[in-house]
């Protein structure tokens, strides 16, 4: 019996699916620079024919991953949003974020690493700077928190939140076996989810 569109369709999205993880796993080790669409479809244990099927290319896998973290970041955000009080708000975003990184340390390394990339790097400034907008975009929303939480200044208190956050998601991916993810996650909240507390 022939395979349905809706079967083949889901076959196509995992066959997708394991091409973008095997590349993620190559740009994690080796650097996107340094890794070939020969060295993805190898990874991914299929021919580089097929790959080119799914993707025109290293770019677009690129592209595609730059997007799906986007994405992610607008559902923490959206999700955050769908939250009446903003102390619930900051605590969903700390829990989610932490908890995000200590599942996998590498994946947000290498977003960190994407983000800072040299402007000389025509290749990948682009997409350097789609997450950065993304972040400034998301920082904004995290002000109105602030805001509505009552602190004196709600840009200042939700820049040292996002540096603070951040600080310690770079620690967790830089030293995740030793962390104490639920220590820091309760103090990130005792600090930051409270207007007493500036």
């Amino acid at each position: 019996m022939p395979r349905t569109q809706k079967e083949n369709e889901r076959i196509r999205q995992l066959a997708k699916e394991n091409i973008r993880s095997a590349a993620m796993r190559l740009f994690i080790k080796q650097g996107y620079h340094a890794t070939s669409i020969s060295d993805v479809a190898k990874e991914a244990g299929i021919s580089k024919g097929l790959l080119y099927n799914y993707y025109k290319g290293k770019e677009e896998l690129l592209a595609t991953m730059v997007e799906t973290r986007i994405g992610e970041l607008i559902e923490v955000m959206e999700g955050a949003a769908a939250i009446e009080t903003p102390t619930e708000q900051l605590r969903f975003i700390i829990e989610g974020a932490i908890d995000k990184v200590y599942q996998n340390p590498e994946l947000f390394r290498f977003y960190l690493h994407l983000q800072t990339q040299p402007e000389a790097d025509q290749e990948l400034i682009k997409y350097s700077n789609m997450l950065i907008q993304e972040s400034a975009r998301l920082f904004e929303l995290q002000c109105e928190m602030f805001e509505k939480l009552g602190v004196k200044d709600p840009r200042m208190r939700s820049l040292y939140f996002s540096s603070t956050l951040q600080g310690i998601m770079l620690m967790i991916s830089t030293y995740p076996q030793q962390f104490p993810i639920e220590e820091v996650k309760t103090q990130m909240i005792r600090e930051f989810c409270f207007a007493s507390s500036e």
